[in-house]
Formats: structure tokens, C-alpha cells, sequence
């Protein structure tokens, strides 16, 4: 028997029992679009989280203070006063694989316009911080050395603040606003970076030069020359476990630590913190398309109970078959090509439903929508395995009929 025929015959025996075909590739449309939503969740979560580590800067190292510990009680991170504009020099220029440094310090407060008012957070750096950031203009320009050798008083603004300081869709560069009644005049507006992985808005920001901040804006009672955090970017990802060894022995030579003192400063790496995100939503996309796959394993069994069944059914028919001539290879097809229809037809409509649920989960969860075509050829050929593994009892049971008892057949 041609496979031509096969198809043709196994479609309108199927067409004869609708109900019970459909009822029958259920547990394989379940499971063929579990295994594409989880595939599509996961993939675009991963990447929405790639993106946005991605997006804080170009292979970027965040040096922060340690924790100090006065009477038995530890402080925690970032309440030692160690970190200073000048360990930032020092790294540029002595570390060999530190591309760009930045300080940086900052200040919540609230900022005023002719038009409107805004609370929101002063970030003090160096014009290095846009490299380091990776965070190109809209529109504008960054400040410069000079701007930071004379604490001038300029900024550039996050495209939050531009919305709510200037509501009119007014012409933002160039305009003066007020931050603790000191005049600011804008020199750009960056570009928009939407919200971080912790719900945090990035783009509600007003950047100026560090040392506008600190002479300026704000007196710390630590020294006029501490800062909250040092941003380093290096040069190439391989560089980045020595630059940070480097860094850490800097720090400590210029901090006078002598083991076995504890450093007063942490060194975090933030490919580390995508490394282990993504790989956590590699473990958890993994469990979640084997619970799917164990749905697409009872759609095979009730395929081969519903082929067992249609067996028993067709008997007399299948004896007829034989006596007119047809071989065991022909019957085995027969029944083979028909799991295989009733597989590929749930995997189609599967992969139709998994397609419309994974495009409203992106759009609900705010991620990218991925659904790559290997991953539906896959699930489509798996399908059809399904089909072949779980249709070969039951095709093979009908080969090997009798026929003369299957013609005697009730």
C-alpha cells in the first residue's frame, strides 16, 4: 500500500469517529503547547533578565563598601566609609585591564522646574559613567572633565524626569531646573532604559558631576571625598576574573589591610549574578517541559488505547483486507499512518494554541516573545514519535490477525 492511500484511508477513518479523535489527541494538544509555552516563557524571561544585566554596563564590575561591626553588631554591606574618589584614579590608572572608572554617589531629593516639581534621585559621576553604563543620548549631550574639574552646575536627565519636569512636551535641552535651590542647566537626555529586574524605573534620574554633588548638593559627614560605590568597566569578559583580582590587591594596598584583616570593600561581578539568574531559569524551564512532556506520554497512551480500541472495532474489517489480498506490512501501515495523523493533528493544533498563549504571557509578563522554529519542528516531530511509538502495538496487533477468525468476527 502506497502511503498516499495510507493517509487518505487513515483521514476517513478518523473523520468517522470526530468525537472520539478529538477527545482522543487532547492529552497531545495539552502537552505539545505546555512544552511551547514553558520553551517560550523561559527562553524570553532569560533574555529579558540577559538584557538587562546587559544593560547596566559593558562588562561591569561594582566595587562597594564592606561592613563594619561596632559593640557585636554587624552593620552590613556598604556602611564602612572606605570607598574614595581617589581609589578610583588609582584603579584607572594602575589596574591594566580597567577600561573606564566612575564614582558614583547619590542623593534623593527633590527637583524643580518652571513647570512642575519631582522627587527623584541625583546620581554624582565622572563622564566615564556613559561608557561604563553603556547609555548612549537621546538627544543632547554628557558632561565633561572640565565640567568635573569646576563642579559645574549641569546635568543630563532620564526621559522620567524629562516627562514629569517638563509635562507640555517642552524643548528639555538647555532648560534650568532646581535641585536643593541650586540652578542646574540640562545638557542632554538619555536615552530610555525602562524598568530594572527589581520593578525599579531607571529613567527617573538626574545625572551630574560628582563633584557638583558633593561640594553642591550634599555634605558628607564621612569626608568630602567618600563615595557609595565605584563602577568599573573592563575591557573584554575573559579580563574580568584578574581585573578583579587585581582591584581587590589594589584596594588592599592602598587601604593598608594586612590579612588575615578583612577587606572593606566587596567586589561584585554582575555577568556572575546573569550567569546564576539564567541558569536558575534554565533548571526551573526544564522541570516545567518535563512535567509537559509526561502530558505528551499520556496523549500517547490514550492514542494507543483509542488504536487497540479501533482494532477490536474493525476486525471484520481487517480480515476482509487480508482475504482479498493485502499483506501484514499493508495492515501494520494502515494503522500506524492513523496514530501518526491523530498525533501530528494534536501536535499542530498544540503548537496553534501554545503560540496564543505564550504571545499573552509576553504581553502580560512585559517579556520578549520568543517561540523559535526549532522548537516547533521539534515539538511537531516529537508529536509524530508519539504517534509511532504508542500506534505500533496496536497496528502490530491488527497484522497479525487471523483472518479467518477475524472474518468470523462479531
Amino acid at each position: 500500500m502506497k502511503l498516499q492511500v495510507a493517509v487518505v484511508i487513515a483521514v476517513r477513518a478518523l473523520m468517522r469517529n470526530r468525537q472520539r479523535s478529538l477527545l482522543t489527541v487532547l492529552g497531545v494538544i495539552i502537552g505539545v503547547a505546555a512544552v511551547i509555552v514553558t520553551v517560550a516563557i523561559g527562553t524570553g524571561a532569560r533574555s529579558n533578565i540577559e538584557a538587562t544585566i546587559s544593560s547596566l554596563g559593558s562588562n561591569l564590575v561594582v566595587i562597594l563598601p564592606g561592613n563594619t561591626t561596632t559593640g557585636g553588631v554587624n552593620a552590613g554591606v556598604g556602611a564602612a566609609s572606605t570607598l574614595t574618589v581617589d581609589d578610583g584614579l588609582s584603579i584607572a590608572q594602575q589596574v591594566r585591564h580597567a577600561a573606564a572608572v566612575s564614582p558614583l554617589v547619590t542623593l534623593r531629593t527633590q527637583a524643580v522646574s518652571p513647570y512642575s516639581n519631582w522627587q527623584t534621585t541625583v546620581a554624582g559621576v565622572s563622564p566615564a559613567y556613559a561608557f561604563v553604563r553603556s547609555w548612549p543620548m537621546q538627544s543632547g549631550f554628557f558632561f565633561n572633565d572640565t565640567d568635573v574639574a569646576t563642579s559645574a552646575k549641569v546635568c543630563v536627565i532620564g526621559t522620567t524626569v524629562a516627562r514629569e519636569l517638563f509635562p507640555a512636551d517642552r524643548g528639555v535641552v538647555g532648560q534650568t531646573i532646581t535641585i536643593n535651590n541650586v540652578p542646574f542647566r540640562i545638557l542632554g537626555v538619555l536615552v530610555s532604559r525602562g524598568h530594572s529586574v527589581m520593578g525599579t524605573d531607571q529613567d527617573d534620574v538626574i545625572v551630574v558631576p560628582y563633584s557638583s554633588l558633593m561640594q553642591r548638593l550634599s555634605t558628607s559627614a564621612n569626608g568630602p571625598n567618600i563615595v557609595a560605590a565605584l563602577a568599573v568597566s573592563v575591557d573584554a569578559a575573559g579580563n574580568v576574573a584578574r581585573t578583579i583580582a587585581d582591584i581587590s590587591q589594589l584596594l588592599r594596598t592602598r587601604h593598608r589591610i594586612i590579612p588575615p584583616q578583612p577587606d572593606d570593600f566587596q567586589v561584585r561581578n554582575l555577568a556572575d549574578i546573569a550567569q546564576a539568574a539564567s541558569s536558575a531559569g534554565l533548571m526551573l524551564q526544564i522541570l516545567l517541559a518535563s512535567i509537559a512532556a509526561v502530558s505528551l506520554v499520556v496523549g500517547g497512551i490514550g492514542i494507543m488505547n483509542i488504536m487497540l480500541v479501533s482494532v477490536t472495532e474493525r476486525t471484520r474489517e481487517i480480515g476482509l483486507r487480508m482475504a482479498v489480498g493485502a499483506r501484514a506490512g499493508a495492515i501494520l501501515l494502515q494503522f500506524l499512518v492513523e496514530a501518526v495523523v491523530l498525533s501530528l493533528i494534536g501536535g499542530g493544533i498544540g503548537i496553534l494554541c501554545g503560540i496564543a498563549i505564550s504571545a499573552i504571557a509576553a504581553r502580560v509578563g512585559h517579556f520578549p516573545f520568543t517561540v523559535s522554529l526549532p522548537s516547533l519542528a521539534l515539538s511537531l516531530l516529537f508529536s509524530a514519535a508519539i504517534g509511532v511509538g504508542f500506534g505500533f502495538y496496536p497496528a502490530r496487533q491488527a497484522a497479525h490477525l487471523n483472518p479467518i477468525d477475524a472474518l468470523h468476527a462479531e
